[in-house]
């Protein structure tokens, strides 16, 4: 029996050195420069990630992808095994049907302005000892921004601001003649009349806007981060039914400037009419 394991054991070894001195060759990924990617907060990004496995059916149960920032590990995938970092919780992963072709991108859902950083994709490959391997594969540069919107409304209509995702935590408002932030909301609060949140969808709807209502509304994550910036101005008019005014009042006083000019003309006329009937 020992005999068996031990076979088993030298075979599960050189598959895992077989597999890692190919993929730190001429099987890694043609991207191995720094690749930037930039997406908004809440949605979904892909970092990618690419490796080559020339043996068909082979497994990958000794061996596992790992994903690393500058400071910590984010997440490594070991066959159904995964791991994630506390702030990725429930966030990331790399699909196992993926990894075993080769694709060994990491998605990250519900992105969020911490996120921004370096990635490093890494082949963990083990060997004798309990020694290991790591064999770089990608790096990829994501940028997470935040949301900006100029808003116009009129009074009593409502202001619907999204929220964009459950981390957001807390808004505030800076009114138009207003030195000093307010809050306005934060992610514990009851419903008011003037604010309330959607039950279901990460949104804020603010209810009966005044002229006091105009200025600038932040949304906020955990850590204080900006989400999204909205600039809202309260009209008595929309800006598109302002346009239409203007048009209508350029008309109308072309119009008017006509009919000033044709009067005169028409009396003009009736002047050499009448001349020439006492002459006649």
């Amino acid at each position: 029996m020992g005999a068996v394991r031990k076979r088993h054991w030298s075979f599960t070894f050189l598959q895992c050195f077989v597999i890692g001195s190919l993929v730190d060759s001429s099987y890694l990924s043609s991207a191995t420069h720094l690749l930037s990617i930039t997406t908004r907060v809440g949605n979904q990004v892909v970092l990618p990630c690419s490796w080559k496995l020339p043996l068909e059916g082979a497994s990958l149960s000794a061996c596992h992808i790992q994903w690393l920032d500058p400071v910590e590990t984010v997440y490594e995938q070991q066959g159904e095994l995964s791991w994630q970092a506390p702030e990725f919780t429930g966030r990331a992963e790399v699909p196992e049907e993926k990894l075993k072709s080769g694709d060994c991108s990491l998605i990250i859902s519900d992105a969020q302005i911490g996120d921004t950083g370096t990635y490093e994709s890494f082949m963990v490959v083990d060997g004798m000892k309990s020694r290991r391997t790591r064999v770089f594969i990608q790096s990829v540069k994501l940028s997470v921004f935040d949301h900006k919107s100029p808003q116009s409304r009129r009074p009593g209509e409502d202001l619907v601001l999204d929220l964009y995702t459950s981390h957001s935590m807390r808004v505030v408002f800076l009114g138009r003649n207003s030195s000093e932030w307010l809050d306005l909301w934060m992610r514990d609060d009851n419903n008011t009349e003037h604010v309330e949140k959607h039950p279901q969808k990460e949104q804020l709807t603010i209810k009966k806007l005044k002229r006091s209502d105009e200025g600038l509304y932040k949304v906020l994550d955990e850590q204080g981060l900006t989400i999204s910036t909205v600039h809202l101005s309260v009209e008595e008019n929309s800006t598109v039914l302002k346009l239409y005014q203007d048009q209508d009042s350029q008309i109308l006083a072309g119009d008017a400037a006509k009919s000033s000019c044709s009067a005169p003309l028409l009396l003009l006329l009736l002047l050499l009419v009448s001349v020439l009937v006492t002459n006649f």
